[in-house]
């Protein structure tokens, strides 16, 4: 008779289906605690008090007026916004990845991060108001992209692999023009203005900032999860996708075209957040492995959690905030060596 185990010393297994719903209900949980912390704390019961309030005031009716104010007018759009492109930039650099078979490739890829920041920096320069430097910055980020793609068309070689190098020519062409811009801006007024911008932050982040970012995002989201199985095939190379009935570059072009709206909608009102696309897919793949059917949705959890989490960090740490892009950079580095580390079987 084989020897029972204690049970403090079983481990409990989930099954990658659980995990799965796990992550995708880990943002919500995060996101009532993230309204509850900041510089004016607010209790669980008043915050939930808080957000039924819109249904019936008697709900907040005993509640400071500043509290509800600063739940609904700039926490709770913030902390939106941190899901949606959190959840945007794990999916598109899961998809990045699939469709290059490369891990260390992400959204960033085909230049839209450098042309949306040369966008920004140009609307800055010109004293634009806050609508007009999103505007700017996510046209000139599909710029960038559609520089990328037709460049790549000139060149009679393996697709992907072209559009890699012109991807990678025209983020340096976008970086050079920015780097131009700054050395024309004021240094006492549009210059650190740039400067903050590039480093991303959600702190302007407004319900006026939001339409436009959630219905691209949830449109490429749900996009990308019924595509799953597809990321599958296609991931296995072209010869295998044809011969399963799939035509995999009128596929890969649907892939990036919806990748990078996401990316630009993001980017043009977060400013550069770098990691969060590189990070999340290689953290996916290692708790519910490579079946796209799961990864996608999983990537979409870890992603929103991953960024509101260091949203929460970057406001609430020290007593002046913290950029975004600077914290991703900090906490994404040690992150993506120790999760290559404890894979070492491949990704």
């Amino acid at each position: 008779m084989a020897p029972s185990v204690p049970l403090t010393e079983r481990k409990i297994r989930l099954s990658k289906p659980a995990i799965v719903w796990i992550l995708l209900l880990l943002p919500f949980a995060l996101a009532m605690v993230a309204m509850t912390i900041g510089r004016y704390q607010i209790s669980v019961l008043d915050t939930v008090k808080i957000l039924l309030s819109p249904i019936s005031p008697a709900y907040a009716g005993d509640i400071p007026e500043v509290a509800k104010r600063l739940v609904l007018q700039i926490r709770a759009p913030r902390i939106l916004a941190a899901l949606l492109i959190g959840a945007s930039f794990g999916a598109t650099g899961t998809a990045f990845q699939a469709i290059f078979k490369n891990p260390l490739v992400d959204s960033n890829i085909l230049g839209v991060t450098t042309g949306a920041g040369f966008g920004a920096a140009i609307a800055i320069l010109l004293r634009g108001t806050h609508w007009q430097i999103q505007i700017s910055a996510f046209l000139f980020g599909l710029l960038a992209v559609s520089l990328s793609f037709f460049g790549s068309r000139l060149y009679k070689a393996t697709p992907l692999l072209v559009l890699t190098l012109m991807g990678i020519l025209v983020g340096s062409l976008f970086s050079s023009l920015t780097a131009l811009l700054k050395y024309m801006a004021d240094p006492l007024d549009s210059l650190p203005a740039i400067t903050f911008w590039l480093l991303g932050s959600l702190t302007n982040i407004t319900w006026r900032s939001l339409p436009v970012l959630a219905a691209i995002a949830l449109t490429g989201l749900v996009f990308f999860w019924f595509l799953g199985w597809r990321f599958n095939i296609i991931s296995l190379g072209d010869e295998e996708a044809k011969s399963l009935g799939i035509n995999p570059v009128h596929m890969k072009m649907m892939i990036i075209f919806a990748a990078t709206l996401m990316t630009a909608a993001a980017v043009s009102i977060s400013g550069v957040i770098g990691w969060v696309g590189l990070v999340i897919p290689h953290a996916g793949r290692m708790m519910v492995g490579p079946d796209h059917k799961r990864l996608i949705p999983a990537t979409i959890g870890l992603g929103a959690a991953f960024l509101l989490l260091i949203d929460l960090i970057a406001r609430a740490l020290l007593p002046g905030e913290i950029p975004l892009g600077v914290l991703t950079g900090l906490v994404g580095v040690p992150l993506l060596m120790g999760l290559l580390r404890k894979n070492r079987t491949g990704w």
